[in-house]
């Protein structure tokens, strides 16, 4: 009888700890379970805030020159300055269209499919192929002269759609240089225009700076081109008609600058430009701005789009912040251009180069 109980007790007993191990071991997985879950969970959200912020940003270059180039390197530097590093926390996919429209369409469906957050155009052909192709990714632009009439804006106030940016287009800039060419060339009557004028971007600019020079009583000799190894010829075909030329905003020429340049210093006509780095390669003089600033205030937009999640309509298109006359001593001596005293002091130190 007392075998018996202890054997009717040994059972209880294990049965018990049989319950008490399988509530324990579902305890414990289930713990576990929820444990690599939190785990997971804490993984998944820790992989998830990376993944949140880590970005990848789509550039579209339209063709190699110095002002493009400082646009870019001011778009990654105020980035940086908002915590976004290349290879940390972003991935850069960098693309030249090489001037060539076809590449720029063939670029911008790349990153329409490529899984990028956004999309930077420098300069205008490249921005348009983005703002086709990538109709649900935000797009900004830089450098682009002419963004409402590029069709990338519906106003410079209220851009509507996914594209906004900054145009390197400031309202008074060609109407002060062609002032300043009227006011300073000696016994000028004509102004040469070196242009691509198959760029969009070159047509605001051209008619602007004819505009302004008819205004002023003086001739206007064009003299295009349509690939930057047309520039010296171009610029050759001018000698003799004009007694200063003027280089717009055009990535053709500009692309090419020093073969205009080369002419310019060896018959002794002044060569102006729309760019203060063009200023910096070998023209006499422009009202310009750093692009490198004009990058910069672009990569600003992309933080309020990444970071701060607005959209790009929502974020008004800009013009440039600033607006001087920048002056190149060399050059100008090279291209008989006279340089008085007095109009060294119109420029600030920072715009004056030798």
């Amino acid at each position: 009888m007392k075998s018996s109980r202890h054997f009717v007790l040994a059972g209880i007993l294990t049965v018990m700890m049989l319950f008490t191990a399988a509530c324990g071991g579902s305890e414990a997985t289930n713990g576990g379970d929820a444990g690599a879950g939190n785990s997971s969970t804490a993984v998944g959200s820790d992989t998830k805030k990376e993944a949140a912020g880590k970005v990848k940003i789509g550039v579209a270059q339209v063709v190699n020159h110095t002002s493009l180039d400082e646009a870019y390197k001011g778009f990654l530097q105020a980035l940086k300055d908002n915590g976004y590093v290349e290879g940390d926390n972003l991935e850069i996919d960098y693309q030249n269209a090489q001037g060539d429209n076809s590449n720029a369409a063939t670029i911008a469906q790349k990153f329409a499919t490529g899984g990028v957050d956004l999309i930077l155009g420098i300069g205008t052909s490249v921005s348009q192929a983005a703002a086709k192709e990538a109709q649900d990714i935000p797009v900004l632009f830089t450098a682009v002269t002419d963004p409402i009439g590029a069709g990338l804006v519906k106003s410079m106030e209220s851009p509507g759609g996914n594209v906004t940016g900054t145009t390197d287009l400031h309202p008074e800039a060609i109407s002060k240089l062609m002032e300043f060419i009227k006011n300073n060339v000696k016994d000028v009557t004509a102004v040469g225009i070196l242009a691509n004028e198959g760029e969009q971007n070159t047509i605001v600019n051209v008619t602007q700076a004819e505009e302004a020079l008819t205004k002023l009583g003086l001739t206007v000799h064009k003299a295009p081109v349509t690939n930057s190894s047309e520039v010296k010829q171009a610029a050759e075909s001018l000698i003799g008609k004009v007694q200063a030329i003027y280089v717009p905003s055009d990535n053709t020429v500009v692309s090419a600058l020093s073969a205009a340049v080369g002419v310019a210093n060896d018959n002794k006509i002044p060569l102006f430009v729309a760019e203060k780095d063009s200023v910096k390669n070998g023209g006499v003089a422009s009202y310009g701005f750093e692009y490198f600033d004009l990058g910069y205030t672009t990569g600003k937009m992309a933080v309020e789009i990444l970071k701060d999640g607005k959209k790009a309509s929502d974020i008004a298109a800009k013009f440039p912040e600033s607006l001087d006359l920048a002056l190149n001593l060399k050059a100008a001596a090279a291209q008989g251009f006279e340089v008085s005293d007095a109009l060294k002091q119109e420029v600030k130190p920072d715009n004056l180069f030798e």
